[in-house]
């Protein structure tokens, strides 16, 4: 049978057609529809990611520990924090199946919560680090490197150098170890007091041992004293994918100086990032490596003050107006720099060293920074007044707390029963005289004033605030002013006369503000 063009061609065209308005041929484009403003902007944002990596890359390292084995599965320096999900350590992947295999056992349906991410096996570890100063100094995590027998520094071209500890600090997780090799740049230290929710910030380190990764994110939240992994903490929130291995790597801005040395995770259902990570702030860890390298420890300081955070019950009942911000002081040690400079319980402090003082957490971790002797600013409120003065912190085991120097704890006294107690109004505790045997009976310093709490009923406002059994007021607030209380009438007119009372008891040898408000009927 012959074939006719004609009839071929008109089947094509009639096959074509009938495609075509199914759906089946439709027009590729041969670009997204972007408009041209937009695509620069995206194009000019892209090359500033760009631009960071390739700029950050000579100054992050890979550092690699060999350790004592430990007593325990778990991997070493990975500190679970009040987890209830301790994993076993998994072995360093060789080939791309093996990393396949590590992920599938690693990721798995535990629960978790913040945690230091250092990524290894038993007896070694993996983490990150970044060059601090052109003397061969690298600023990275006290877990990253503790308990190392041997230290390994990678940097990005593949040179690997040996390392020793300079110096390592627990209390702010904050390390410093040096190599011989000077030939790579410092990483340019930006200002974290600087910092604004949503800035645009990049994560390098060594996540599961893979050198040089980046990842992007924002700078979630500041200042987030409350995740209970270092003694002293201001931790940098960010959304940056932070894995383990990242750990003591930097936190960049978008000019590429760093501002935060990774240092933790949360974890949830998996072992890997959830979308929160914490960084250390570089004005905090930079503070402490410098003091490190000078001397190979850290000098904290103290000025003797118990703090109480500035509720805004307590500003009221102190007379100050709302959204008042600053710390209360509860108590001074005596001969302290705070007893030298004339502070007294009920002042509140809100400045210091040239800087507002916002909380007690941020507050105790300026102080806690400060040069040992160095004279700082202070400012502080006193009966709704701003004063000023200077003070010096001392050395951190210089100022001693009573409480610090018992031996172990004390034992709960029972109160001696009196006939005499008094109800004070619906805040849900009783009281009574304190008299010099009940005094000597419970072990309180000879020539306390106040009333004894005798008794604290559950449930009540007394007991939500942690009032209990034993407790001395010695002071209570009124009319904005710290006034001694001079026997139970005076507790007893207070507390009828307001649903708000504030006062200060002393619990053994510790002092602390206490607010109640009354349950509502």
């Amino acid at each position: 049978m012959r074939k006719n063009p004609v009839a071929w061609a008109a089947l094509v065209v009639a096959s074509a057609a009938l495609l075509s308005s199914s759906g089946f041929l439709r027009t590729i484009p041969a670009a997204p529809k972007v408009k041209a403003e937009s695509l620069r902007t995206a194009i000019a944002l892209s090359e500033g990611f760009e631009a960071v990596a390739e700029f950050t890359r000579p100054s992050v390292v890979q550092i690699s520990v060999t350790k004592k084995a430990p007593k325990s599965s778990s991997a070493p320096g990975v500190r679970r924090f009040q987890f209830p999900n301790p994993r076993g350590g998994q072995g360093a992947p060789q080939t791309p199946k093996d990393f396949e295999e590590m992920l599938r056992k690693f990721f798995g349906p535990e629960q978790g919560a913040p945690e230091q991410e250092q990524f290894g096996s038993p007896g070694r570890g993996v983490g990150s680090g970044f060059v601090y100063d052109d003397a061969g100094h690298i600023l990275t995590n006290n877990h990253v490197v503790s308990d190392a027998d041997k230290i390994t520094v990678t940097f990005y071209d593949g040179t690997e150098s040996s390392a020793t500890v300079v110096g390592a600090d627990k209390q702010s997780d904050v390390a410093v170890i040096k190599v011989e090799n000077t030939s790579f740049p410092a990483l340019p230290k930006g200002d974290s007091s600087k910092l604004k929710v949503g800035e645009l910030v990049m994560a390098i380190g060594s996540p599961f041992e893979l050198s040089q990764s980046v990842t992007s994110g924002i700078i979630s939240a500041l200042e987030r004293n409350d995740v209970h992994i270092n003694e002293f903490e201001s931790f940098i929130q960010t959304d940056a994918p932070i894995n383990r291995g990242n750990s003591g790597g930097p936190l960049v801005n978008m000019r590429g100086e760093v501002i935060g040395v990774n240092s933790a995770i949360v974890t949830g259902g998996s072992s890997g990032n959830d979308g929160i990570g914490f960084a250390i702030p570089i004005d905090m860890a930079a503070s402490v490596a410098n003091m490190l390298i000078k001397d190979g420890k850290v000098h904290y300081a103290r000025i003797g003050i118990a703090l109480a955070p500035l509720t805004p019950s307590l500003a009221r009942q102190f007379g100050l107006p709302d959204g008042t911000k600053g710390v209360l002081v509860g108590d001074i040690v005596p001969g302290s720099p705070a007893d030298k400079a004339g502070l007294k319980p009920g002042d509140v402090i809100v400045a210091y060293a040239g800087e507002k003082v916002l909380d007690r957490s941020s507050f105790r971790l300026k102080v806690a920074t400060s040069e040992v002797a160095h004279s700082y600013p202070l400012s502080y409120l006193r009966d709704g007044v701003e004063r000023k003065t200077s003070i010096a912190p001392a050395a951190y085991d210089k100022v001693v707390f009573d409480q610090e120097k018992e031996d172990g704890t004390e034992e709960s006294k029972s109160v001696a029963k009196e006939p005499v107690k008094t109800a004070i109004g619906d805040f849900g505790l009783e009281v009574q005289p304190l008299t010099a045997e009940l005094a000597k009976t419970l072990g309180l310093p000879d020539g306390l004033k106040g009333v004894l709490v005798s008794s604290v009923k559950e449930g009540s406002p007394a007991e939500a605030a942690g009032v209990s059994q034993g407790d001395v007021i010695t002071k209570i607030v009124r009319d904005h002013r710290i006034q001694p209380l001079a026997n139970v009438k005076d507790f007893q007119d207070l507390a009828s006369k307001s649903n708000e009372i504030a006062f200060y008891i002393q619990k053994g040898k510790v002092g602390a503000f206490v607010t109640l408000t009354k349950n509502a009927k």
